[in-house]
């Protein structure tokens, strides 16, 4: 069985107040072409389709239109679940038909205990469900979603074929998997982490809901990861998709190409005015300006973002590794006090002016 392994759409997401749309459609489309190209049996999406329990009505437009032409234009089997993002109940609504195209949408926990038979391998569904599903399914005591996929693992493994390859698809957060910071914490104090053992029984776990590949490194249990970077802790990763082989027992990464890269920039003020600077830059990206100047700059952001629209955030670089804390002693009067943390912060001297205005200042306190 040879299938791609996708996850954290997130389609009606914003980025700092940007609109994704257009992006995620093109990195949609790539992921549909991607699958084209290797030939693949299935699209496995492991949960977070969208980005709010109630999205925009452009959001599921676009939704509707990717999953169209890849499942009925296509005629791709789909394998999706919900995530922690994504309300069950109204993604469920449809969803008794479509598995008359090979389209599997699980959005409750007892459907996961039905595998879903494609090829050589049972695919088992499993969405994100609170522990009180867990509770009212089992009719047990269930404090957290450890104890929950005790008997949650327990029951699916009942269904096992020993004739067949076993994948797992689900959205949780694993014991010894590293964040970012575009991902909604799920689990208090430790408690709902799944134990990565628990999982140890399945050819293949294809995980969703954090959104780096790497956040876990484990032989059969993979993130996917999210198709784009959603954070500026994300901008050194490779997004991409999996291309994952149970007859081989291979996973292969293959990235994707967004249309707006996330990149972090550091220069001066004057080099990202210049023409022959930014004209080797990419400016249509989102963009954090690590800013080297010192100085009062006045109508900064207006003027850069005629140049740069997709800034994320500015931040200065000079001085930020020293110390503020500057002490007074007896002998200091407060002139000399603000003089000494000017030099501190930025390794330069007061100029005749600005003593001036400083020595104008504090006595205007002074006679208050």
């Amino acid at each position: 069985m040879r299938f791609l392994h996708t996850a954290d759409w997130h389609v009606g997401k914003k980025f700092n107040g940007y609109d994704l749309l257009a992006d995620q459609g093109k990195i949609l489309d790539q992921i549909t072409a991607i699958a084209l190209r290797e030939k693949v049996e299935a699209v496995v999406i492991a949960g977070d389709l969208y980005d709010r329990t109630v999205p925009p009505v452009e959001a599921v437009a676009l939704l509707n239109q990717k999953i169209q032409h890849l499942n009925l234009q296509e005629q791709l089997p789909v394998l999706a679940i919900s995530g922690n993002h994504d309300s069950g109940t109204r993604l469920a609504t449809g969803s008794p038909w479509y598995t008359q195209t090979d389209f599997y949408l699980h959005t409750n926990l007892e459907q996961a205990f039905t595998p879903v038979v494609l090829g050589d391998t049972q695919f088992f569904l499993l969405p994100y469900f609170e522990p009180i599903a867990a509770r009212l399914y089992f009719d047990e005591e269930v404090r957290s979603i450890q104890e929950a996929m005790e008997l949650v693992i327990a029951k699916i493994k009942s269904a096992f074929d020993p004739k067949l390859r076993h994948v797992l698809v689900t959205h949780f957060f694993v014991a010894g998997s590293l964040r970012s910071d575009s991902e909604t914490k799920i689990e208090v104090g430790g408690l709902d982490s799944v134990p990565a053992e628990l999982l140890a029984d399945f050819d293949y776990v294809a995980l969703g809901h954090l959104h780096g590949r790497n956040a876990l490194q484990h032989p059969t249990i993979q993130y996917s990861g999210s198709p784009l970077k959603f954070s500026l802790s994300e901008a050194h990763q490779e997004k991409g998709v999996f291309l994952v082989d149970t007859t081989a027992g291979t996973r292969h990464f293959i990235p994707l190409v967004p249309e707006h890269e996330v990149r972090i920039l550091e220069a001066s003020y004057e080099e990202l005015l210049d023409p022959v600077f930014y004209q080797n830059q990419q400016r249509e990206d989102f963009l954090q300006i690590k800013l080297t100047n010192r100085g009062v700059i006045p109508n900064l952001m207006n003027t850069l973002r005629g140049i740069y629209p997709r800034i994320l955030g500015l931040e200065r670089t000079a001085g930020i590794e020293r110390s503020t804390e500057i002490k007074q002693t007896e002998s200091q009067s407060p002139e000399q006090v603000m003089a000494d943390f000017f030099y501190e912060m930025t390794q330069e001297k007061l100029t005749k002016q600005q003593s001036q205005w400083l020595e104008d200042s504090l006595g205007a306190q002074n006679q208050e």
